[in-house]
């Protein structure tokens, strides 16, 4: 009997991940601030590398080999930063109002706590990026939806990434407080540069092309210009960053949860806020 309740504990409940899930749904609903930000940051990104794509257009022949080059890596990075910033950010509305102890007097468990961000991560990006996607194809005629196939094979690998580092970041700040919160807006950015986000990885020096292949991202961002350029998806590209999400993705739960265990057990939960 004792095994049996035991094993039905470890369960993750659907009930309680979806209430959590609706509760930050409400959230949004209710502010349109919110919304705005959502769809602010990606739209301001996309109308300024449009502009820029289209200068680059007439004077550079590298990018005229592709229409919306720049575009599409821009809205494609996005769904990187803001896949990382909708987890960091949601858990820490909820150290903002203090909530974290109210949860946790609740069944509510560390991993369902965990699905329930990722789920609103990807609500926000669609919201997000879509709506930044959907824009940019009356005001520049190009629409990324005609990468196809591979759009989604990008679009997985890289909110996987963006996962994986803010459950990190969560942690981080779960562990020292709200004074490293400045990490949750600082820690996509380190590994924009060996991404190759607007330019291939073998530019960069040898040793640094070595960090930039243990990335997924960057294996993301070579894929995207081999369909723009060459159309052809490389299959080998995104199997290594599905390879590499796999690893990124158990670390940052595993990160997570130590930092939440350990915040338990010295009492921070309800001592948390700002």
């Amino acid at each position: 009997m004792t095994a049996r309740a035991n094993s039905s504990a470890t369960v993750l409940s659907i009930r309680r991940i979806l209430a959590l899930v609706l509760r930050h749904i409400y959230l949004l609903r209710g502010s349109g601030p919110r919304i705005l930000e959502l769809v602010y940051w990606p739209t301001v990104q996309m109308v300024l590398w449009g502009f820029i794509t289209l200068f680059l257009v007439n004077h550079s022949s590298w990018v005229a080999q592709a229409s919306g080059v720049l575009i599409s890596a821009v809205l494609l990075w996005d769904v990187l930063f803001r896949s990382q910033l909708g987890v960091s950010l949601v858990f820490m509305e909820e150290m903002y109002s203090r909530n974290l102890g109210h949860l946790f007097v609740s069944p509510l468990r560390p991993g369902e706590l965990a699905v329930a961000l990722l789920t609103m991560s990807l609500l926000r990006t669609l919201i997000g990026v879509g709506g930044a996607a959907l824009i940019a194809i009356p005001l520049f005629h190009y629409s990324i939806f005609d990468l196809g196939l591979p759009l989604l094979a990008f679009f997985l690998n890289l909110i996987v990434m963006g996962w994986a580092i803010g459950l990190l970041v969560s942690g981080i700040v779960l562990r020292y407080g709200l004074g490293a919160e400045g990490i949750a807006w600082a820690a996509i950015f380190a590994v924009q540069p060996i991404s190759g986000v607007y330019y291939p990885i073998d530019i960069l020096p040898g040793w640094l092309q070595v960090v930039a292949h243990a990335l997924p991202s960057s294996h993301v961002f070579e894929g995207m210009r081999a369909v723009l350029f060459e159309h052809r998806f490389r299959v080998d590209l995104w199997l290594n960053a599905l390879a590499l999400n796999a690893l990124y993705l158990t670390a940052g739960v595993a990160a997570f949860l130590a930092f939440f265990n350990g915040a338990r057990r010295r009492g921070q939960l309800l001592q948390l806020g700002e």
